[in-house]
């Protein structure tokens, strides 16, 4: 049994996740309709993408080279040779009344199989298996404007039909909700990285289903509901929590864990049911008859391989060594391929790579934190903060000061000496300015200037506050700090 199962002492929570992603690419999986986000609704369809009698299939290559890429990170068997499969079922966003894709045949593999990703749990990397990564085209999108009748009704965008998919399936080796967010996380930096997609749930272009159970320890694998309709990392981790109690819930009752799919209801944070868990012989799947085989050859194979950007493990360990950065920093700053390069090109500015990293740590991550957006989407540039952290090393404005000015230069989109210079936020260093703040400031509170002149400096910090609040944040605190010591001694 694995130690870091988490479990009640009945129960171990078993976890597999199948993971979708749309692909960066130009145009869709078998037509040449372009995969734009945001476009007005039905605009970019033609008559593959809407199932249309007589239309035929063409394969995308760069959806195929993309899926390689993946694949090859992973570490997973490319088959020489896959197929594309009908999944034949029915809902209004499938206008063919099947999908293709592939699926897991011994005679007809999938595009890959096998893998390994690795993760930290409880501080010791895990290593999760992936069972296979395969191709297939996305559905279309379903709307429910409460215009159009509420929960009554619903509309159907076709713009997402035909928009190139890949499916990464996990082996149910994930033993907690948590490591599922972990897996997650370290799958869609890898993606980034690997320049396969943009991996952003809030577009849909990364979505995920995970399939939970319980396990008695050392029994057989128990009756596994799937969860779905979770549209962050934060609603997969809480959506499986809720269905981990709910299950053990269902079995202290002495009642039985019913096969099915379950969504995820953010608001109320619940799962619900919705229907009986298809299995693969539900779908009918059979070889898609307007496709040939698809041949991988090992040329093909090897020019992805030497062609791979460099991924999240590779570029954390250059930065350690190149730049003398702690793991905690080089943790953070790979967190996102944008984040990344954004170190770099601010450090090629000249600044010192520790001063970048903590900027990059602290004050840009809690911003783009507290705004939900990502650091090429806001307006500040690597010579922007590098100027910024100029100012700072000049003692031209505080470090207290730097932060409020990091925050006006995205939000209005300015330079920051443009901003120190019409706020008249240069810092204060002038020691004959500064000593008549600092004899206000003593003779205001005599009680902490008495603890400092007895020898107790602990009210020290408190003065150079004093100091601080009196000249809105623009003393030097190091002048401050020794103006006040020099007259308090």
């Amino acid at each position: 049994m694995d130690s870091t199962r988490a479990h009640d002492g009945t129960h171990e929570v078993v976890i597999g996740l199948e993971i979708h992603v749309q692909l960066l690419t130009a145009s869709k999986m078998f037509c040449g309709c372009a995969t734009a986000f945001g476009a007005p609704p039905n605009t970019l369809v033609c008559p593959v993408c809407l199932g249309l009698p007589g239309s035929l299939p063409v394969l995308n290559r760069r959806a195929v080279e993309l899926g390689l890429r993946t694949a090859v990170a992973l570490g997973c068997q490319v088959h020489p040779r896959s197929r594309f499969h009908r999944k034949n079922y029915y809902y209004p966003d499938l206008a063919k009344n099947y999908q293709i894709s592939q699926y897991q045949y011994a005679d007809h593999p999938p595009l890959a199989t096998g893998g390994v990703l690795e993760i930290p749990s409880d501080g010791r990397p895990r290593r999760v298996a992936i069972r296979r990564v395969h191709l297939e085209e996305d559905t279309a999108r379903l709307l429910h404007p409460a215009g159009a009748g509420g929960a009554a009704s619903s509309l159907v965008d076709y713009n997402r039909s035909g928009v190139p998919l890949m499916e990464i399936v996990t082996e149910p080796d994930l033993c907690s909700p948590g490591e599922a967010r972990e897996f997650l996380n370290a799958i869609r930096r890898l993606l980034q990285f690997a320049e396969v997609s943009s991996c952003r749930m809030e577009e849909g272009t990364l979505r995920c289903d995970a399939n939970l159970s319980l396990q008695a320890p050392g029994g057989p694998p128990g009756v596994r509901t799937e969860v779905k309709n979770m549209n962050s990392v934060r609603a997969v981790e809480r959506a499986l929590a809720f269905e981990a109690v709910r299950q053990r819930e269902v079995l202290a009752r002495g009642e039985v864990v019913v096969q099915e799919t379950r969504h995820w209801e953010e608001r109320r944070g619940v799962t619900f049911a919705s229907r009986s868990k298809e299995e693969a012989e539900d779908y009918r799947y059979f070889p898609e008859p307007d496709l040939v085989p698809l041949d991988v050859d090992r040329a093909w194979v090897q020019a992805i391989r030497e062609t791979l950007p460099e991924l999240p493990a590779a570029r954390r360990d250059r930065l350690i060594a190149t730049f003398g950065l702690p793991a905690y920093d080089a943790d953070l700053i790979t967190a996102t391929p944008a984040m990344a390069r954004f170190f770099e090109e601010t450090v090629a500015l000249g600044p010192h790579p520790k001063a970048v990293a903590n900027w990059l740590a602290g004050a840009v991550t809690a911003y783009l934190n507290e705004h939900g957006v990502e650091i090429d989407r806001i307006a500040l540039t690597p010579a922007r903060l590098s100027a910024l952290l100029r100012l700072v090393d000049e003692g031209a404005v505080s470090g207290r000061t730097a932060k409020d000015v990091l925050v006006e230069m995205i939000a209005r989109d300015q330079e920051p000496e443009a901003i120190v210079e019409s706020r008249g936020l240069q810092q204060i260093s002038d020691e004959a300015t500064l000593r008549g703040v600092v004899d206000q400031v003593i003779a205001d509170h005599p009680g902490p200037a008495a603890e400092i002149r007895a020898g107790k400096v602990r009210a020290l910090p408190f003065l150079v506050g004093q100091v601080m609040r009196a000249t809105g944040g623009r003393a030097n605190p190091e002048a401050a700090n020794r103006l006040l010591r020099e007259r308090l001694s």
